[in-house]
């Protein structure tokens, strides 16, 4: 491909250095931790350990999106404006660090304050722990789309975030179960609190690492100073983005949903089964067949990841997105054909329906960032930390719609906590591994076939947006 486009500029791919792709994925990691532990572990949690009731804890989980609704947009605006020696977004990475660990533990803590006390704890303990984590991640995911100006190597960048992420997947899906019974000898609250414990003391140093081994290096023009309510109207002008983030949306409530449901799907419908592995017998209690059930998956996941660039080769990043979001959704629903003995075929769906989503986890950063150099080229100004921020939002509302409709669908289905379940209950909670978060799936991969940035595109609008940035540093 010529790097040089029609106004004769040359296209520069400046390489970033594998240390700093290493250290800007380690972030990631530290995210994952929590984000993770989110989708697998809060929902029973909070019904099964904490007692809350699941139509409740569906009904919480949306209503503290209200709230991000605010937080969400106007960190990313901060984040624009912030100005510092080490950069716009570097700082609030090292800054919030610890606050976040402080707020998991929180979170997983569990106060007798009776019925009504524990679900105003419950509001306001996860409130405050998402508060933080968009205290990090608004700015962290900003940061991929100024440490290069160029597409594919954020591409590139992308896939090592990814890889660090389902590095922090692996941990929470193989070790949390496990290590609640170990740290909590035998007592489940006390389990989750230390398991939060050692978790944070992790996410703290990996955080800490981002910072030291990243650098900033894509600004906008100094004499531009953007009005919020000028970003704000280039955001929805900007269809790429709305595409993407709508797809966002529903591309996370499938997967939520699905990770939700797993835990549920494990102990009230698969429970304990016997695995024959070449001949070898193998005891699956709930606890080990959940965490290896989940690890395969990520490990699945991380190849998808891993293998991405070779697809992007082949294919348009928007078809790539499409085309494997769509193949796992639909893998997706053959689990509710499934019965509780078919241990070998859950596993190869489980691996089949990960491997596929591997790549879409990976593209839609890039594609964020591709958004925000199309609103620079589009409208001449750039706000990448709100494009993020608006990009987290669409992230954490299908985190919170996953969330609160798996809760309201166990209610539905009469779901009661530790206690045997009736069939319409089972019935429920298989339709909630398989069919009903597939429907989103379905949906999220439609709507990306309309977006309209093909790679070529994305080349062109990287020599035009160099070629202004050189014609005004000459000007200056």
């Amino acid at each position: 491909m010529n790097n040089s486009g029609d106004n004769g500029v040359k296209l520069e791919r400046p390489r970033l250095t594998f240390k700093e792709k290493v250290g800007y994925g380690l972030g990631d990691m530290a995210s994952n931790l929590y984000f993770q532990t989110f989708v697998l572990f809060l929902p029973i949690f909070y019904t099964d350990v904490f007692g809350i009731p699941a139509a409740a804890m569906g009904t919480m989980m949306l209503v503290t999106r209200v709230w991000d609704a605010v937080t969400d947009p106007v960190m990313g605006m901060i984040a624009d404006r912030t100005q510092t020696r080490w950069g716009k977004f570097r700082p609030y990475i090292i800054s919030f660090a610890i606050p976040l660990a402080v707020g998991g533990v929180l979170v997983f803590s569990t106060p007798d304050l009776g019925d009504s006390g524990k679900l105003i704890y419950a509001y306001a303990t996860y409130m405050l722990l998402m508060m933080l984590y968009t205290a990090i991640n608004v700015p962290y995911s900003a940061l991929m789309g100024v440490i290069t100006p160029n597409s594919m190597e954020r591409t590139e960048v992308s896939s090592f975030r990814f890889v660090a992420a389902f590095g922090g997947q692996v941990i929470v899906g193989a070790a949390t179960l496990g290590l609640v019974e170990y740290l909590g000898g035998g007592d489940e609250t006390l389990g989750w609190q230390m398991t939060m414990v050692a978790y944070g003391a992790l996410a703290v140093a990996l955080l800490f690492a981002t910072f030291y081994l990243t650098k900033e290096r894509v600004s906008p023009k100094k004499e531009v100073r953007n009005k919020p309510s000028a970003d704000l109207k280039d955001l929805f002008m900007n269809k790429p983005w709305v595409l993407v983030g709508l797809a966002t949306l529903f591309q996370l409530t499938y997967i939520v949903m699905r990770g939700s449901s797993t835990t549920y799907y494990f102990r009230y419908f698969v429970g304990d089964q016997q695995l024959n592995l070449l001949g070898w017998n193998i005891d699956l209690t709930y606890a080990l067949f959940t965490s290896s059930f989940i690890t395969a998956g990520t490990i699945a996941t991380l190849i998808g990841a891993v293998l991405t660039k070779y697809f992007t080769k082949l294919l348009d990043k928007k078809f790539v997105y499409s085309g494997f979001l769509l193949s796992s959704a639909a893998f997706s629903c053959a689990f509710f054909f499934l019965e509780p003995d078919n241990v070998v075929l859950m596993y190869v769906l489980n691996v089949l329906v990960s491997f596929f989503f591997g790549s879409v986890s990976v593209l839609q950063w890039a594609i964020y960032t591709d958004a925000a150099d199309y609103g620079e080229w589009k409208f001449g100004r750039r706000a990448t930390a709100l494009i993020m921020a608006a990009s987290l939002f669409m992230l954490k509302l299908g985190l919170t719609f996953g969330g609160a409709i798996t809760g309201w669908m166990l209610e539905f289905h009469n779901f009661v906590p530790l206690a045997e379940q009736s069939e319409y209950t089972i019935t429920g909670i298989k339709l909630l591994m398989s069919v009903y978060p597939a429907i989103f799936g379905f949906i999220g991969g439609a709507i990306m076939l309309f977006y309209p940035l093909r790679d070529v595109t994305m080349v062109k609008i990287e020599e035009d947006l160099l070629a202004r940035k050189e014609k005004a540093g000459q000007e200056s």
